[in-house]
This record gives structure tokens, C-alpha cells and sequence, in this order.
């Protein structure tokens, strides 16, 4: 099995995540950050609408009919004349004739529905991890009739081989439906694409489990009781984003789950927040359905409508783990 890297999809979505990525470090290091609230209080940076922009405008020349679906709109950035300047000037070293209104148009090609074939981008997963410096990814995805197709994450704090040390050089990874899952540094485009392939952690007592940072996108007491009813008894894997599932990918972590936090009982999980990491952990080898095992369904719209939750493991584990998570009521 190899990756076919000269396929006009793949050449385009490694191009355009590693120029992400490299641009979100530059605005961090360049401490011309701004933060806006959304109405969900989450941030939202300079880096956030600057990819966006940047992506949309590349998926328009390169592949003019095919839409993109993705996280932000530019209503807030036009009520805020300082952050859309900044934006602007981020995006003008990208594409030096830019204005305003093709900056916001641009972002706002992302606002729509699902088409039959799309492109899927979260442009910084993991705002407050890459605030604070811990992980955060650029996640693109090519959905085509509901299934996904291909994913490419940028992960500039993953440590050489998907380890989660915020020191790390920085990985890409890529996965296409029957070719694989593929890592290689994010910062040297001659370097080669290895092969990923999850743990074989078969002993619930030994999983890695990977959890969040953030308590508030989870049910914390819900995930300590499966802790204690698998008898899991290795320290967890702690840290931002989906770059978990670059480093279930890779096997140095077991299992995540995302359970419903008590606040929103209803929630459903956005597309553009597991697309490419579902498909990076299946290529990989392993296993990822909703909390009560079934498989994902991308052809709802904007979100998993049909879905409750994500166990995502190295597939050894999710037989165990799905019987568990019914066990203490979060399925």
C-alpha cells in the first residue's frame, strides 16, 4: 500500500494544510493575536478566519464547483475593524491584492450545506491549546456522497512520529480512503511519508486513554467511570484537539471518547470536527462509531444528526469499550 501524493486532491490538500499551518505559526509568533467571542464564547483568532479565507480562495481555482463547508462566518469579523485588518494583512502576504470584501466573501463560501462532493475545514482545532501553546491542528477533509474520502491534518506541536510534546517539530498527516494513513514532517516537504498504523493494545488495564484538556467539551464524571469499569490503569494521554487522532493514528495512544457533557445533552458533533480524524483513525487501522456503535454519518447536513458522541480506538479496545460506555449510562 502506498500514497499517491501526484492525485490532484492530495497534491492540493497537502499544499494547502502545510501552508496553513506554517501561516498559523507565524501569527502566534508574531504576537499579533486577537481574539474575538463567538456566541458559543469560544475564541476565535486572527489565525481562524485568515486560513479560511486563504483555503477557500485555493479551493476556488483549483477545484471551482466543489464548495467548502467550515466552522466560521465573517459576521462578527465585519462588526470588528481591527481584527479584519489584521486578517486582511495576514491573507495580503498570501494574496497581495485581497480586500476586505473578498476576504469576508471568501470565508463565507464555508457557510453553506453539504453537497454531494465538498471539502470540509475546521481552519484551527483546538483554539484554546493553541493559545496556551499545547495542540492544535488544521483539519481539511473530501467528503463525497456522505462518506469521507480523504483527511489532512496539520499538527504544528506533534513531536516527531505523532508524539504529543508541545515541543514537537511539527507532523502532517494524510489519509485517502484505501490507501492508508501517512505521517511526515510539517516542515520539510522532501521528507518522506511514513506509514501509520494504531497500537495493538488489546488489555483495557493498559489503554492510553486520550483525554482533553478541556472539561467542558465532555462528561468528566461519566469518563472516570469508565476509567474505574475498564480497570484502566495506565496514566491517560492529556491534551488539545484533534490531533488526538494523529496519535491514536500512530499508536501512541489507545482510545478517546467524546461523551455528552450534562450542559448540552442534546449536542451533536460538527462535521468539520471529526472528518479527518475519522478517516486518519480507520486507514489506520483502528475504529471509530458514535456512543452506542454506529458507524458515522457525514450525510446529515452540518452535523452527525445521527449520532450520539465518538469512541474512536484502536479497534482492539471498542467492543470492550462500547459494552462498558452502555454499562454506566453514557451510550
Amino acid at each position: 500500500m502506498s500514497l499517491d501524493t501526484t492525485a490532484p486532491e492530495v497534491a492540493f490538500a497537502v499544499n494547502i494544510v502545510r501552508k496553513s499551518a506554517q501561516m498559523a505559526q507565524r501569527v502566534l509568533s508574531g504576537m499579533a493575536l486577537i481574539n474575538l467571542t463567538k456566541s458559543d464564547f469560544s475564541p476565535v483568532t486572527v489565525s481562524d478566519f485568515a486560513l479560511q479565507a486563504i483555503t477557500s480562495k485555493a479551493l476556488l481555482e483549483t477545484f471551482p464547483n466543489e464548495p467548502l463547508v467550515a466552522e466560521e462566518v465573517s459576521d462578527e469579523l465585519r462588526r470588528n475593524a481591527g481584527v479584519l485588518d489584521a486578517v486582511l494583512q495576514f491573507v495580503r502576504k498570501e494574496l497581495p491584492d485581497a480586500t476586505e470584501d473578498d476576504v469576508c466573501g471568501w470565508i463565507d463560501r464555508g457557510a453553506g450545506d453539504p453537497a454531494p462532493r465538498c471539502w470540509v475545514m475546521d481552519p484551527i482545532d483546538g483554539t484554546k491549546g493553541y493559545l496556551r501553546g499545547g495542540q492544535y491542528a488544521v483539519a481539511l477533509a473530501l467528503l463525497q456522497d456522505g462518506q469521507v474520502q480523504m483527511g489532512v491534518f496539520g499538527c504544528p506541536n506533534l513531536g516527531e512520529g505523532c508524539v504529543p510534546d508541545s515541543c514537537g517539530v511539527g507532523m502532517l498527516v494524510v489519509a485517502v480512503r484505501g490507501q492508508g494513513a501517512w505521517q511526515t514532517l510539517l516542515q520539510d516537504e522532501n521528507a518522506p511519508f511514513d506509514p501509520m498504523r494504531v497500537s495493538d493494545c488489546a488489555d483495557p488495564a493498559a489503554a492510553r486513554l486520550l483525554r482533553s484538556v478541556e472539561a467542558g467539551h465532555t462528561n468528566v464524571s461519566q469518563i472516570d467511570r469508565l476509567v474505574e469499569a475498564m480497570s484502566i490503569s495506565a496514566e491517560p494521554v492529556i491534551m488539545d484537539s484533534m490531533a488526538k487522532y494523529a496519535v491514536l493514528g500512530a499508536g501512541n495512544g489507545d482510545l478517546l471518547v467524546r461523551l455528552l457533557s450534562d450542559r448540552q445533552p442534546d449536542y451533536r458533533e460538527k462535521i468539520w470536527d471529526q472528518a479527518a480524524g475519522s478517516i486518519i483513525v480507520e486507514e489506520a487501522g483502528g475504529r471509530i462509531t458514535d456512543l452506542s456503535g454506529k458507524g458515522l454519518d457525514f450525510s446529515q447536513g452540518r452535523t452527525l444528526a445521527r449520532n450520539r458522541g465518538i469512541l474512536a480506538t484502536n479497534g482492539a479496545l471498542h467492543d470492550a469499550a462500547l459494552e462498558t460506555l452502555a454499562k454506566v449510562g453514557a451510550a
